[in-house]
């Protein structure tokens, strides 16, 4: 605990301050009072502080990384592994009302310097980088500087991050300069397959950003890690051409999740008076939370096969064959398993299914 502490309270701002300071006190047996960014129990009721307010990421130490030394070889995403993680901007000028990280950082984008990026990286052992910000490439400028200092420092890694669809449409050299020097792959929250739903949540992006981002990455050779949506109010025929249109853009990676009202999000103050659930084991984004068109149980088998035929099977091969030989088996009885739990998720409602809503 005594090296955890030192560790920890070199940091002068922000949480990593403050969580040095939780450590502190811990210790001592002292209160908490006058930490900023805590909530704690005082008696019957909780105290909340304000959140120090932090705008140079430069002045944070890098991780210790040594810490979890033994346990390293364990990070993973799918076949990128041992996988290690960076952070090298924070927050995001966007609003969409399903999502809480703008609001962490009021609504500001706040970016460490590339010179600062490149120095931790080289202290990376992993062979593959996963830039763990809400959003990597909303600078452009700056990104590409990053890239060339990458270059010229002579790194040789393999990245993955995040990318908005209209920032990858509007900046296909930084992509090319990107791929050239790693970037192996992009998630990319593309959310829907119509306007009127990218609307709904405030994207701030156009189906064909989606499209235009998908070919420019296909191009380059950078593997697609797509995220999508469904809503609630979806009927067979919604599920039907969501299907499609993923099959049309030859996808080999696609994740959907359930539109979910997260509390703190303008999303759940919307909705918050019509959701049918507050049981938080089921605010994982697999369970509705709101009332769905179709009953639960047909809503859950469209929902199922949409998660199962949104690939081809050619393209699902492809992806595959990116796993050790050893693990595509397990990969593949896993991926059973999860369609067959998510055919069955109305059941978690207990006894009583909520009402579909009203045509």
């Amino acid at each position: 605990m005594d090296e955890l502490c030192s560790l920890i309270g070199r940091a002068r701002s922000g949480d990593l301050a403050s969580f040095g300071e939780i450590v502190r006190r811990f210790q001592n047996g002292e209160p908490f009072v006058g930490i900023p960014g805590v909530s704690y129990r005082r008696e019957s009721y909780f105290v909340q502080t304000l959140p120090a307010d932090v705008t140079d990421l430069d002045a944070l130490p890098f991780p210790e990384r040594g810490l979890a030394i033994e346990d390293r070889k364990r990070y993973y995403a799918e076949w990128m592994r041992p996988l290690a993680s960076i952070r090298t901007s924070k927050g995001c000028p966007y609003r969409c009302s399903f999502c809480t990280l703008w609001k962490l950082t009021g609504g500001r984008y706040l970016k460490r310097s590339p010179e600062a990026i490149v120095r931790e990286l080289a202290g990376i052992q992993e062979e593959f980088v996963f830039f763990a910000d809400d959003e990597s490439l909303l600078d452009a400028p700056r990104m590409a500087r990053l890239a060339h200092l990458i270059e010229a420092a002579g790194l040789r890694k393999r990245y993955f991050l995040y990318g908005r669809s209209d920032t990858i449409r509007k900046n296909r050299d930084l992509m090319a300069l990107w791929r050239r020097v790693g970037l192996e792959r992009v998630f990319v929250g593309m959310e829907f397959f119509r306007e009127q739903d990218l609307a709904y949540i405030n994207k701030g992006s156009r189906v064909a950003d989606n499209e235009e981002a998908i070919a420019i990455l296909h191009d380059l050779g950078i593997e697609v890690y797509a995220s999508f949506i469904v809503r609630p109010e979806f009927t067979r025929e919604d599920f039907h051409t969501f299907r499609r249109y993923c099959r049309n853009l030859r996808l080999r990676w696609a994740t959907f999740a359930v539109l979910t009202p997260l509390p703190g999000t303008d999303l759940y103050d919307a909705v918050k008076d019509t959701m049918i659930t507050q049981n938080y084991d089921l605010f994982d984004l697999l369970h509705t939370l709101l009332p769905t068109r179709l009953p639960l149980k047909e809503f859950y088998k469209e929902y199922t096969d949409l998660i199962s035929n949104a690939i081809s099977p050619f393209e699902g091969l492809a992806f595959l064959r990116k796993f050790p030989a050893r693990e595509r088996i397990p990969l593949l009885l896993k991926s059973a398993r999860l369609r067959r739990r998510m055919r069955s998720a109305y059941k978690d409602y207990g006894n009583r299914e909520p009402a579909p809503l009203c045509e």
